[in-house]
């Protein structure tokens, strides 16, 4: 039986950790330290073991809720869709699932837990009686040749990317402390388009650039006008085998010189050539079918010791939702807005 044993924060061989190959961006001693800062979480990292042997890893942050003691990997509103584990070659994501279930009863004494890993299946969880929804995105395959993956866009996405750069559109990397502000404010106009505000604070955006854009693993960039008026932004983190598009924003005025469009294709390429096999879209959203990626959905599972939790976890992350549209229709509509996204 696989069991988890808590590491020391002192005793964590992150260079081991990074080291494995199914090992994410989202799993680094930068982003659990973003998000440690974001959702004043406590990191938890447990090392695997089956007998004398070890298995891989387990990360996870702890957090308090209304009185309860959760374990999150990810969890809800984090803006982190996975994390999981890391496993050696032939062990079990469900035994790890199980060990990693009884690590959060058990030492952590939390009440409630959820897991989400790039490789589970929806069967890993099932048999241990984990309830389960899906993170669905979209994957662009990183090891086809630039001109396989250009050529897998619609024809449409083709010619906004072409009159970009016949328009005199260059993107150019940030970074700078400025660049977290130019973002939000780019951002929060993109939500008031649908009378919404956004799902996070600019500070999250300052913490994120902060603790990740030192370590190599996170894309900052702007897309430039003629002129070299920022028109456009783009978040790209990435690690081993994987890019994440985060987050992205452009101004409605200039929609017409096709920033983003541009910002995306910037961005497969430069993780493309950094050795990384996989773009991950960040989620659902249409209007990225016109790049050509594939559709992926990845098991989200979730438990309580006590039903009422699992309950009580679906209402709030409705009235996150609720607050976020009553938000929206209370901002001030003294003037247009000038900015827009895709």
């Amino acid at each position: 039986m696989m069991e988890a044993r808590l590491l020391h924060p002192d005793a964590i061989p992150w260079e081991r950790l990074d080291a494995f190959g199914d090992r994410t961006v989202f799993q680094t001693r930068e982003w659990l330290a973003f998000i440690a800062e974001a959702q004043r979480a406590q990191p938890v990292v447990a090392e695997l073991r089956e007998g004398s042997d070890v298995a891989g890893y387990f990360t996870a942050l702890t957090i308090e809720r209304f009185g309860v003691r959760i374990l999150g990997s990810s969890f809800p509103g984090w803006t982190t869709p996975y994390v999981g584990f890391n496993l050696v070659e032939g062990a079990s994501r469900k035994d790890a699932l199980a060990a990693a279930e009884r690590l959060a009863f058990g030492a952590l004494k939390c009440l409630h837990l959820e897991i989400s890993d790039r490789h589970f299946t929806p069967e890993d969880g099932a048999a241990l009686g984990f309830l389960h929804k899906f993170y669905d995105s979209y994957e662009t395959d990183l090891r086809q040749t630039e001109e396989q993956i250009f050529g897998r866009m619609n024809s449409a996405c083709r010619r906004c990317i072409r009159k970009a750069e016949k328009s005199g559109v260059t993107v150019a990397e940030a970074h700078d402390a400025e660049f977290a502000a130019e973002y939000y404010q780019q951002l929060q106009d993109v939500f008031a388009k649908q009378n919404l505000v956004p799902t996070y604070s600019v500070e999250r955006v300052r913490a994120l650039v902060r603790h990740l854009l030192p370590s190599g693993r996170l894309l900052l960039v702007r897309a430039l006008a003629p002129d070299g008026k920022c028109i456009g932004t783009g978040i790209y983190p990435g690690f081993n085998r994987v890019a994440e598009f985060w987050g992205n924003a452009s101004l409605r005025s200039m929609q017409i010189l096709r920033p983003n469009e541009t910002l995306h294709w910037y961005a497969m390429r430069y993780w493309k050539a950094r050795g990384v096999e996989v773009f991950d879209w960040g989620g659902g959203g249409t209007y990225k079918e016109k790049y050509g990626p594939a559709p992926v959905a990845v098991p989200w599972f979730y438990k309580s010791r006590y039903k009422i939790l699992g309950v009580m976890r679906d209402q709030a992350k409705n009235a996150v939702r609720l607050k976020q549209v009553l938000l929206g229709r209370l901002r001030p509509k003294t003037a247009p807005p000038e900015k827009d996204d895709e």
